[in-house]
Order: C-alpha cells, then structure tokens, then sequence
C-alpha cells in the first residue's frame, strides 16, 4: 500500500516539480532583458548582493568557454569569427552547465534569449520556464546618451554601431518580451530614472519573490 501511496503523492506534485528541474535539482530562473545600455549590468550586480542570486552572463559564458581553450571553445571563436550566430544549443549547454556546477538554485540569465529560437531551444532542451522577465525599458535616446558617455572603451560604443544594436533589440528581442508578456511573466522596470531609483523598484519586484519562497 505504501508504495501506492507514495507514487500518487509523486503524481499529484508532478505538475508542479517535473519542470525547472536540472537532474535532481529544483531551480528558479529570471531572465533579465533590456536594450543596450538600460542598466542590466548594474542591476544584476545589485540584485545578486542583495537577494543572494547567481548571475550568468550568456556572453561572458561564451567568452570564457573560448578563452578555456576546448574544442568547443574553438569551435565558437570559429563561428564568430565566421559572423555566424552560435547555435542556441551551445549557449543552453554552457547555461546548464553553469547552473549544476553552482551551489546555487537562484538564476539571472542575461542576454539571454536574444530571440524566439533562443527561448524556444531553452524551454524545450531545459524544460525550464523562467520565474518571470525583468525588463528593463528605457528610451533608445537615453540609452545611446550612456553608452556614448561611458568610459569602458569598448570598441562597439559608436553611434552607428549603437544604432544597429537598438534595432537588432527591437527586432530579435522584443518579441520575447511580449511572449513572456502575453503569460503575463514580465516584469516591467522603467530604466530611465536614476540607479538607485530603479533598483527601488527590482528591490520591490524581488522581495515579493523571496516572500513567496518562504
């Protein structure tokens, strides 16, 4: 009997357990996406500090894959090198790598999905389904005007660059946000005021969510 009991049990909570799990470990994802230049970074830095999450950078996980030297690693550099889009399935394995070799269960995925494919390959390869979106919205004027303001020297801060990247935004990106949207998963932040008057706002966000899980 009693292991009749314990299979129903297992039924009954798998609605709720068989999804955004990684092997045996339970996770919560938030995808952060916002255009160039709408504070992400500086976001994400304060919301790990004060919530205790795990940021993981689609980027930063590319970069550092090359810079490790596999094959795989070479094989991205290649590709770049080529101009062609890394396929969504090599950035979804180096995310779920990061995820089970961290101690973690809390996840910011920035950058990440650029596109609809992208979110589509992560749901079906990972059976995960963010928490929910942060969106950072902010106007293309004042993002251009800290980008072009900032010292970071990097070499794709110039205005026709800058141009070309809010325009890959809106055409790739945005119609993840509205996916998200139309399930009503996205959270909304407005990007433009000043820092620590954003992060009043993710703080809002964030609490409401650590209630929730406790």
């Amino acid at each position: 009997m009693g292991t009749v009991v314990d299979a129903s049990a297992t039924t009954n909570t798998s609605k709720d357990v068989c999804q955004n799990h990684l092997g045996d470990k339970k996770v919560t994802v938030v995808f952060v996406l916002g255009g160039p230049g709408s504070g992400k970074g500086t976001q994400c830095a304060n919301i790990v500090e004060h919530f205790g999450f795990t940021h993981l950078s689609a980027g930063d996980l590319l970069r550092a894959e090359i810079k490790s030297g596999s094959e795989n690693g070479t094989m991205i550099q290649n590709m770049i090198k080529e101009g062609k889009i890394v396929p969504s399935e090599v950035t979804i394995k180096l995310l779920q790598r990061a995820m089970l070799e961290s101690e973690n269960n809390k996840f910011l995925i920035d950058g990440f999905p650029r596109n609809e494919e992208n979110r589509a390959a992560f749901e079906e390869v990972t059976k995960i389904v963010p928490e929910f979106v942060l969106f950072f919205d902010c106007s293309e004027e004042e993002m251009e005007k800290r980008l072009l303001n900032r010292n970071q020297g990097r070499e794709d801060d110039n205005i026709d660059t800058i141009r070309k990247r809010f325009k890959v935004f809106g055409e790739s990106s945005l119609p993840v946000v509205e996916h998200y949207n139309s399930k009503g998963k996205v959270k909304k932040i407005d990007a433009g005021k000043p820092i620590n008057e954003v992060f009043e706002d993710v703080k809002g966000i964030f609490s409401l969510l650590h209630e929730k899980a406790t």
